[in-house]
């Protein structure tokens, strides 16, 4: 079984949480208030291109508007085997926070 990293895990959940707005800027903002840590931009696009090569994530190009001088935005969605990752994740995370808490027996 083969994980996806931390930061494009991050990645998956702020395109889910921006939806139409993730773009970009929109989503570089969106991990700082996710993980109270800043992003760089290169970063952020790094991140994005990986899971666009492991097709959980395509991106199309936004008309361009004039309030960005003509320029396009690049605009994230994700996919089904996205969907399916961090479902994934989820389960994997919950079930393991579960079997802590379980035997712990400092709770």
């Amino acid at each position: 079984m083969k994980f996806i990293s931390r930061s494009e895990e991050f990645a998956l959940l702020a395109v889910l949480y921006l939806q139409e707005e993730a773009y970009g800027v929109a989503i570089r903002n969106r991990l700082r208030k996710m993980t109270g840590q800043s992003w760089a931009f290169g970063a952020v696009f790094v991140t994005l291109n990986r899971l666009e090569k492991k097709k959980m994530l395509e991106s199309k190009l936004a008309d361009p508007t004039p309030r960005r001088g003509g320029k396009s935005k690049r605009i994230y969605r994700l996919t089904a085997e996205g969907l399916e990752e961090l479902a994934r994740i989820r389960r994997i995370q919950q079930a393991a926070w579960k079997s802590v808490a379980v035997s712990n027996p400092q709770r």
